[in-house]
């Protein structure tokens, strides 16, 4: 009965998995031509690759970004969708709607957004007595664009786990609050945060695990020939570009391993640090 499910798994996630290790210490060419054993050789170049360190920089910002933004914003949306308001499940909905939107379109909607000549962000700005700028081509503004869209995408998707998890938070403990004369704030510090940290850590990991691995965005709104593509390219889109765009498979596997292992490691910290901050009672 588990059969196809194991055939499925061997298929589309094992072999892939070891298959990038085991290319990533080989010479693969175009049309996956395999060039020979290498050893350590993509490593060694990857070191001193300077593209590779600034799209590694550049991944931390965008996790130093999005992930606070994105569980800031999903978390208060939370809270605020847990009252009871009228057309509570039309605000559900539509909040909800960019997590299930193919981030390849909304990235389309958002870079006519930002573009320069006939932006809607420019013609406000331009109504507004401000000055127009060119927001996806300025390395001042690139990165912060782009990171804005990921937050926009993530905050519906996260928002639906976040509710659930104050949804399942017993009601006696409020009720009990309340009889000791405690406001709405004191019952959100004192409740809500320590019995929603189960939550809050499941929603961290899977927001820095996706944040590492942003690539949609970059790839539709940022021009490759663009000034500003070496302040926002990320770890995945310099493994993209390595692999598709100069035939180099083996090096691009090698920057697969790299992420898999920064990754690894920072959800075993994580793991760790969990019993200083996660309520479990």
């Amino acid at each position: 009965m588990i059969a196809p499910v194991t055939l499925g798994l061997i298929i589309f996630y094992f072999y892939p998995f070891f298959r990038v290790i085991i290319d990533s210490f080989h010479n693969i060419g175009a049309f996956d031509k395999d060039m020979g054993f290498v050893g350590l050789q993509n490593y060694q170049t990857m070191v001193k690759d300077k593209e590779m360190w600034r799209a590694l920089g550049n991944t931390f910002k965008y996790v130093a970004i999005i992930v606070p933004l994105s569980l800031l914003f999903a978390l208060l949306i939370a809270v605020l969708l847990n009252a009871k308001v009228k057309a509570l499940s039309f605000f559900r909905v539509i909040y909800f709607l960019p997590a299930i939107t193919m981030s390849v379109a909304v990235s389309m909607v958002w870079r006519w957004i930002y573009n320069g000549d006939f932006g809607i962000l420019n013609g406000l700005m331009t109504a507004l007595g401000l000055q127009p700028r060119l927001w996806l081509s300025d390395k001042a503004t690139a990165l912060i664009c782009i990171s804005t869209v990921s937050i926009w995408t993530n905050v519906g998707y996260y928002m639906i786990i976040l509710l659930a998890g104050i949804q399942g938070i017993s009601k006696g403990y409020y009720e009990a609050a309340e009889i000791d004369g405690a406001t709405g704030l004191q019952k959100f510090v004192k409740i809500t945060l320590p019995l929603l940290t189960p939550t809050i850590f499941y929603v961290v990991i899977m927001l820095i695990i996706s944040t590492f691995q942003i690539f949609s965005e970059i790839y539709m709104m940022i021009d490759v020939k663009a000034p500003a593509i070496k302040f926002t390219q990320s770890v995945v889109m310099h493994f993209y570009r390595s692999a598709f765009s100069y035939s180099k498979k083996g090096y691009a596997s090698a920057i697969a391993v790299l992420l898999f292992v920064i990754i690894m490691l920072l959800t075993v910290f994580q793991m760790k640090m969990q019993k200083k901050w996660v309520n479990y009672d």
